[in-house]
């Protein structure tokens, strides 16, 4: 017996009856001989994490636009936190931590370089419109591996694809990861404001606190707990009714005074201007696009394949193309 059966064996005996088993996947798009040691969940993380689009998240906004300090959150830590908050869950209700793992790191494989500001760009260029949470799915079904994708399962894809908003995952580990990514980016962004000077700890309100703690820690074991407790034996993910609006409440908190906050935001009406004249020097000069996005142009038009290729650019690399193109360079005398 391969080694994969013999992980799928154990999680016949080990998961809860309503985990998603490896061995009952849907399957991939296009049909692989089995991996002797991977279950097919183990190797759709291996292939995230060695993708090009995951490279690239160390360098793309979370909430501050290229902060100048070493501990701000990125979107690859974001990412890395959704994971650990997700395998935590899934552990303790005896789901697929593999298939857990897999979305949670697939994510935000599509966000845009400059965060949610850039997606808010795009969507308004894009005459078909544009959310990170589609372009995740894109990028891992057409972007990657030069036009070929990831082939991943399609578990992982609805995961990614549901993860934000709209009907739940079809799995609870999917249902987890909508979740966890709450959970992880309220309390980050809060550390993150807090380090920034743009919040104070006094400003969170303390209705909130009494219920879910004073601490990022605290909060978070609080947030974790409650949907394991609630989440026991049921078909959802769920949360208990006092921590769940303690939640909400501190998600409009967030709202009202960072993410809204011209402190924290400022800078963002000069990024989107930037990528918009980006977006529209590649529309007049598509010729200029790289290769890759040559056989998009030629199959999908300019426009999505003008959209992919700004999409998946890393804030500095945007900042350089922007100079590259409409900054006038000093001229060199020999």
């Amino acid at each position: 017996m391969a080694l994969r059966e013999q992980l799928q064996a154990r999680e016949e005996t080990m998961l809860s009856p309503l985990a998603c088993r490896s061995s009952q996947s849907r399957g991939r798009a296009r049909p692989e001989e089995e991996c002797a040691v991977r279950t097919p969940f183990q190797r759709d993380t291996d292939r995230i994490v060695y993708s090009k689009a995951f490279r690239r998240l160390k360098h793309k906004t979370q909430v501050f636009l290229q902060p100048e300090g070493d501990h701000y959150r990125t979107r690859m830590t974001h990412t890395l936190e959704v994971s650990r908050i997700a395998r935590t869950m899934a552990r303790a209700l005896f789901l697929n931590e593999d298939l857990t793992e897999a979305i949670a790191l697939g994510h935000d494989l599509g966000h845009t370089p400059f965060g949610h500001a850039g997606e808010r760009l795009l969507n308004e260029v894009m005459p078909s419109g544009f959310a990170h949470y589609q372009q995740s799915v894109r990028v891992v079904e057409r972007l990657e591996k030069e036009g070929a994708g990831l082939n991943l399962t399609w578990e992982v894809r609805n995961g990614i694809v549901c993860h934000t908003k709209g009907a739940p995952a079809a799995t609870l580990e999917g249902q987890i990861v909508r979740l966890a990514d709450h959970i992880a980016y309220i309390n980050h962004d809060i550390e993150d404001a807090l380090r920034g000077g743009i919040i104070y700890p006094m400003d969170i309100p303390l209705d909130i606190s009494h219920v879910l703690g004073f601490t990022h820690s605290r909060r978070i074991n609080t947030l974790v707990s409650d949907a394991i407790q609630a989440s026991q034996g049921q078909e959802a993910i769920r949360q208990s009714p006092e921590v769940g609006e303690a939640m909400m409440a501190l998600k409009e908190f967030m709202f009202a005074n960072v993410y809204t906050n011209p402190m924290a935001k400022g800078e963002e009406g000069k990024a989107q201007d930037m990528l918009r004249r980006l977006f529209e020097y590649f529309q007049v000069n598509p010729d200029e696009l790289p290769e890759d996005f040559q056989v998009i142009r030629a199959e999908e038009g300019i426009d999505r394949a003008v959209c992919d290729y700004i999409a998946g650019m890393t804030d500095p690399f945007a900042v350089d193309q922007y100079k590259e193109l409409f900054i006038p360079k000093g001229w060199g005398v020999l």
